[in-house]
């Protein structure tokens, strides 16, 4: 016999709302029904004529049994009025509406019945339809009010003061959410805005108290502890120069990311953000139209070596929406290489997907994967990147990197690979460190490679990635949710930074664009002073620099310079179709000299010669020491020329 579903208790509580709200409707029409009489004859009841009594009475029952099931129809005892918006407000409108002309039909065929000479005046049908929906209003959205006092009662001791920047739709969205929210802790205390005309005006009862220019004056006058700019159009640059005063303040920062979430509808304090260092860059972000350059992907089989890491990760996530054949993650390291792929296979669950492990160290393994897949495009972003660690074990740097690369860009080659897009680094530029070094012979590897086989072999140079495995910025976040201090290695150590979403831009339009043989350089702007970066992430978190948050210096570590380079002077530069994205002129070398030079450095590396850093110079003649480097370029800042500006953020 089968299990008797087991019975759904009753629901007492909406039970005894509903009919508390019916009856309530039923008083409403009662009342509307004299009360529009009364308010007709300026509330002298001796003034009414008689005959009008009679069609309101006798259709009375009617009218109040046909509002009801409007109201019933129109979904107006089934909303939750704790949570009423426009559609209920809407709704109940059109309800009352039609209840009204209704009533009109009812009150008419009533006076034919009481032969009433006239059933009620004209004006009496829009009192009427003004107190129905003005009695519905206040028990509908009553429950509404009186709950968001008691948030804002109970909240008052512990609420965040928070000041709006743009009102316009954006601020306007934030703004009602936060005020209807039940679950917010967030108190509204003044919006700016640049626009004159709505100076001293309110949104949602909160003041437009003035333009940019009142931001710091306004966050002391209200309290402010927090700031949110709901611009979501604003340009980079705009929204520089903005931030740079709200960073005054001390008060903590979110923004709405892009105007593409206003244009869907998706404007919500679930999209706010906390202002990032990548906001204060001073720059517009590389915009690569990716649909129109990634076409060659579609249909293809495509290879990422170090698929798991940062940008290996990112570039199969873009690749993974173009529809390849096949994409094949390649990876040493299981923990994050499985991440990706299950989020793939959740995002993606058509797309034809391989996770190998395997080293690019070994030779024998990646022409078993090349001879098997045979794929036509192979992103190479597999390498040992962390400078310091790298000093310590320059032998393994040039068995991961050097060798590492030769192995896969061989196998790409006897196999009949399209194009082989290699990760480098502005490292390689004149290095003072043996992972920037082995970066650099790298890239002869490809260039020399591409003279010589079909595989269109290209390289792809950029800097510093914010959010990457090893970057500064997760360090400075930990090292501040700990207290303190925040330790940069040197005050006048200056870098280039770009964003993930960036660097994946230009590996891939560096894969559009190959013929074969470039580096592709990125027009990154101006270069960035760390200790700037360590202060503007210690102000944006809600702290102050030095008394909050102290920030300590250690030293350059082994292997670090105080500026990087984007190109070698040989090299050159030519500009390609975007103008931020540059080609490196290849340097000339003795290919013979060259190839014999990586045998003796792989058998060093293999067998831990002591000497490995005088062989990697012999094929790197600009690769020096970092302490004599950073040495001159001290004396050269000293004296103005040579060393790149540095940007105040």
């Amino acid at each position: 016999m089968a299990n008797k579903q087991p019975k759904k208790p009753f629901n007492y509580p909406l039970f005894w709302r509903t009919t508390a709200l019916i009856i309530y409707d039923v008083l409403s029409v009662i009342f509307a029904s004299f009360m529009s009489l009364l308010i007709r004859y300026e509330f002298s009841i001796s003034s009414i004529p008689s005959y009008f009594y009679g069609p309101v009475l006798e259709a009375l029952p009617f009218t109040v049994g046909v509002t009801i099931f409007i109201f019933w129809l129109f979904k107006l005892y089934s909303s939750l009025w704790a949570f009423a918006g426009e559609t209920e407000l809407q709704n109940l409108v059109v309800a009352c509406a039609i209840a009204d002309v209704v009533n009109i039909f009812i009150l008419h065929l009533f006076r034919v019945e009481t032969e009433a000479p006239q059933s009620v005046p004209k004006s009496y049908y829009f009192i009427y339809l003004f107190l129905l929906i003005m009695l519905e209003f206040a028990s509908r959205f009553s429950y509404r009010f009186l709950r968001s006092i008691k948030h804002r009662n109970a909240n008052k001791k512990n609420a965040v003061s928070v000041m709006v920047i743009g009102a316009g739709e954006a601020g306007n969205i934030i703004i009602k959410e936060i005020l209807n929210s039940h679950y917010s802790t967030m108190t509204l205390k003044c919006i700016i805005d640049d626009d004159a005309n709505k100076w001293g005006r309110y949104i949602q009862g909160i003041k437009v108290v003035g333009g940019r220019d009142k931001i710091i004056e306004a966050a002391d006058t209200y309290d402010i502890d927090e700031i949110i700019i709901a611009i979501p159009s604003m340009s980079r640059s705009a929204q520089k120069s903005l931030l740079d005063i709200c960073k005054e303040t001390n008060c903590k920062l979110q923004t709405l990311p892009a105007i593409y979430q206003l244009v869907n509808g998706e404007v919500s304090v679930s999209k706010l953000h906390d202002v990032d260092v990548e906001d204060l860059l001073g720059r517009e972000p590389v915009h690569v139209d990716i649909d129109s350059i990634i076409g060659y992907v579609s249909g293809k089989t495509v290879l990422v070596t170090g698929g798991g890491g940062s940008i290996g990760s990112e570039l199969c996530r873009q690749i993974a929406g173009h529809r390849p054949a096949q994409l094949i993650i390649l990876d040493i390291y299981e923990n994050s290489v499985y991440d990706i792929q299950q989020e793939l296979k959740t995002k993606y669950p058509d797309l034809k997907l391989t996770v190998l492990i395997a080293s690019v160290r070994n030779a024998e393994r990646l022409n078993w994967i090349f001879d098997r897949y045979r794929p036509d495009i192979v992103y190479h972003a597999a390498a040992h990147k962390h400078v310091p660690l790298m000093e310590d074990s320059p032998c393994e740097a040039v068995k991961n990197n050097v060798f590492g690369t030769f192995n896969t860009a061989m196998a790409a080659a006897n196999y009949g690979t399209g194009r082989f897009v290699m990760i480098s680094t502005d490292k390689a530029v004149n290095p003072t460190n043996i992972m920037g070094a082995t970066k650099r012979i790298c890239e002869m590897i490809i260039q020399t490679f591409n003279k010589h086989y079909d595989t269109n072999f290209v390289a792809v140079r950029f800097g510093n990635v914010l959010g990457s495995n090893g970057s500064v910025i997760p360090l400075f976040r930990r090292q501040i949710a700990a207290g303190g201090p925040v330790t940069v290695t040197d005050p006048n150590i200056i870098r280039y930074f770009m964003t993930i979403p960036e660097a994946v831009s230009l590996v891939l339009q560096a894969g559009a664009y190959a013929k074969g043989g470039e580096i592709f350089v990125l027009d990154m702007g101006q270069p960035v002073r760390i200790l700037d970066l360590a202060e503007n992430l210690i102000r944006l978190s809600g702290y102050k620099v030095g008394e909050d948050i102290k920030i300590v210096f250690t030293g350059l570590r082994p292997g670090e310079k105080l500026y990087e380079e984007m190109l070698m002077n040989e090299e050159g530069m030519k500009e390609t179709a975007n103008r931020q994205i540059h080609i490196g002129r290849p340097i000339e070398l003795d290919e013979d000299t060259f190839f014999r030079q990586l045998q003796t450095l792989k058998e060093a590396a293999y067998t831990e010669d002591p000497r490995i850093r005088e062989l990697v110079r012999d094929i790197v003649p600009t690769y020096r020491r970092n302490t004599d480097v950073n040495q001159e370029a001290i004396e050269e800042h000293k004296r103005g020329v040579h060393v790149p500006d540095t940007v105040k953020l």
